[in-house]
């Protein structure tokens, strides 16, 4: 890693990961300006999934390194998590609670006040439409009130780098 590394949002050298003799990862490179929007293209098998899972500290690379938010994914771990949001290919929103509760879960998961986490999901449910669905049940919701809420529900911690 140079030292410039502290100015990227994402610094990954030479990652790889295999499962077995199946190798998905075989040392790839990315760099990330801090305030840029980067895609990360490939066909299915790619390894698109397994470099995000690496670069959030879900998995753990068979090799290389990386730096998120200037911080060493192995070494820094916690430190990561605090710094990103992850909103999955697949809903992470509960349908059995409303709108408003599951932003008021993730507020809590953050350690946030009961005040700040209040203010913080109504000013989140507000930007995302979806302050007349917010007492319904999220089963309720449409497809894309559901994603909406998803990513609201990513942003409550104020993350300075977000995996989509």
């Amino acid at each position: 890693m140079t030292t410039t590394d502290h100015e990227l949002a994402i610094a990954a050298m030479g990652l790889r990961k295999s499962y077995g003799d199946k190798t998905v990862l075989d040392g790839i490179d990315i760099r990330v300006p801090a305030g840029t929007i980067f895609s990360l293209l490939g066909p299915n098998g790619a390894g698109k999934t397994t470099a995000v899972n690496i670069l959030s500290t879900l998995i753990s690379a068979d090799g290389g390194q990386a730096r998120i938010a200037g911080h060493d994914i192995v070494g820094e771990a916690q430190a990561v998590r605090a710094a990103i949001g992850v909103t999955g290919q697949f809903s992470a929103v509960d349908g059995l609670i409303t709108g408003e509760e599951n932003m008021l879960l993730m507020a809590d998961l953050h350690h946030l006040s009961r005040s700040e986490g209040k203010r913080t999901a109504a000013e989140l449910l507000e930007r995302f439409d979806l302050v007349e669905a917010a007492k319904k049940p999220a089963s309720t919701y449409s497809g894309g009130m559901k994603r909406r809420l998803d990513i609201a529900m990513t942003l409550v911690g104020s993350p300075r780098i977000i995996f989509l």
